[in-house]
């Protein structure tokens, strides 16, 4: 019989959550490189037009994983509606039958 090690399988509780400190200089990270990708599509370069319109879909698709990550982690739909700016209610019907 196999036994897996309870530490290596427990999700931390909200109360243990780990500190992140990177995420402002990740996002900013990612904007950059973002940004870049529509300069270099303004450059001329037309064939990377549709890339660009794609990451609009994958970004969507980001924040659905998130929003999903932070309620599994314990977060309420009214925690995640205020940093959205958004409602409680707006926060749970758009992401609300992914999680």
């Amino acid at each position: 019989m196999f036994t897996v090690k309870a530490s290596l399988t427990h999700t931390p509780s909200r109360r243990k959550r780990r500190e992140v400190v990177e995420n402002d200089s990740f996002a900013a990270f990612a904007r950059r490189i973002i940004r870049a990708h529509g300069r270099r599509v303004a450059a001329g370069d037309v064939e990377a037009l549709r890339d660009l319109v794609a990451l609009s879909a994958s970004i969507d698709d980001a924040i659905g994983d998130a929003v999903i990550g932070l309620r599994a982690f314990g977060y309420s739909w009214a925690e995640i509606g205020s940093r959205l700016g958004i409602s409680k209610q707006a926060a749970q019907q758009r992401w609300g039958s992914q999680s």
